[in-house]
């Protein structure tokens, strides 16, 4: 193989260049809103305490912070940063590798990110004050009359966050919100799922392949998609329709032609039977409570064809990746889920198994497990 020249070695270096100068700035910017966010929060948690009974037993958790429970270690923030790096080698490799183009900003123009950042800080007291007081039920209260057929376990603040999933001001700072939590990390978590829908646009014309994107939330998987494989169609699936129109607002007008929105449940999806070649589903299932995830399998199951793919993106279990056990043990402490621990000891291959679908590929990625399941 004849070596690259040196104009391809530059170009390989710029874009190299460019890529750790952006991703860098990136982890840079949500790393230091995670830490206002955690003092805002501190603050918050230390007045609650402070109103309290003097008589209450003094060395219970403290209220709105994780319990400690012994046995439990988390990586520093060396050991996440060097986790953090080794993703966006991957996903520096996976863009050199052709499956997906080099990421730019999800967020619009910096004016609008700047806006982002204020919607966000300013939410982050809400945030605080529900999990100092357990305040995750809003949502159910607020949807008693009139919740359309949202599903119970749907109608909750999870992460406690502002309306739930149930207003553009909670779909608009969403994806702000995780970036912060993931340190900048979220969308290149996201996007090693692109690797396997890469794979089957390279084995058939991406014209002809049917797509959807199932529990969409702002379009976080669907929208790369489209910008990565310029004649794919695809519809994006939520309950929330709230978090549809935000969505398709941010995508560009070439792609919206492109895409199709549906507001409907994952547990019956608006799908013939063997209609589709690939699903998506991106932290769908450690929110859907144990009896719900095999419904929405055996969904998956119906509606892709023989030889469909379902690529599968979700928080890691217990194993994936051990050094970060502690972390998934205090990440329910933190933010009302109440399905995670069921989540974690969940046995998938034999969840999915049971629908005649097989596991092909797992890998985890930072604080995710990117998997490939393809329909016998």
């Amino acid at each position: 193989m004849a070596e690259p020249s040196l104009a391809g070695r530059a170009v390989t270096w710029g874009r190299r260049a460019r890529y750790a100068a952006r991703q860098g700035s990136r982890v840079a910017w949500f790393a230091v809103h995670g830490e206002i966010a955690q003092s805002i929060s501190r603050r918050i948690v230390r007045a609650a305490r402070d109103k309290e009974d003097a008589g209450s037993a003094p060395d219970r958790p403290e209220r709105g912070e994780p319990s400690r429970r012994s046995g439990i270690s988390t990586p520093d923030l060396r050991r996440l940063l060097s986790q953090i790096a080794s993703l966006f080698a991957r996903d520096l490799a996976n863009v050199e590798a052709g499956h997906y183009p080099m990421p730019d900003g999800e967020f619009g123009s910096p004016r609008a990110f700047l806006d982002l950042s204020r919607r966000f800080l300013a939410d982050v007291p809400k945030v605080a004050r529900r999990r100092v007081t357990g305040g995750h039920q809003e949502v159910y209260e607020a949807t008693r009359e009139g919740a359309s057929g949202l599903p119970r376990y749907y109608r909750q603040n999870f992460h406690f966050q502002s309306e739930g999933w149930l207003s553009r001001d909670s779909a608009r700072i969403y994806d702000f919100q995780v970036e912060v939590l993931f340190k900048g990390a979220s969308a290149a978590m996201r996007r090693q799922g692109l690797v396997h829908l890469s794979q089957l646009v390279r084995e058939k014309d991406q014209r002809e392949i049917a797509y959807a994107d199932i529990a969409c939330g702002t379009g976080g998987l669907l929208a790369p998609a489209l910008a990565a494989f310029p004649r794919l169609r695809g519809v994006g699936v939520d309950l929330s329709v709230p978090y549809l129109e935000h969505a398709r607002e941010m995508l560009p007008k070439a792609r919206v032609r492109r895409a199709g929105f549906i507001n409907a449940n994952a547990e019956s999806l608006p799908f013939a039977d063997s209609s589709l070649d690939a699903l998506s589903c991106v932290y769908l299932f450690h929110e859907l409570p144990p009896k719900i995830r095999r419904v929405v399998a055996r969904e998956f199951a119906r509606v892709l064809r023989p030889g469909g793919r379902l690529i599968f993106v979700d928080s890691l279990q217990r194993g994936d990746l051990p050094e970060n056990d502690g972390l998934l043990e205090l990440f329910p402490d933190l933010f009302h889920e109440p399905y995670y621990r069921s989540y974690l000891e969940e046995d998938f291959d034999a969840l999915f198994a049971a629908g005649g679908l097989r596991r092909a590929d797992l890998s985890p990625a930072f604080l995710s497990r990117v998997a490939l399941y393809i329909k016998d």
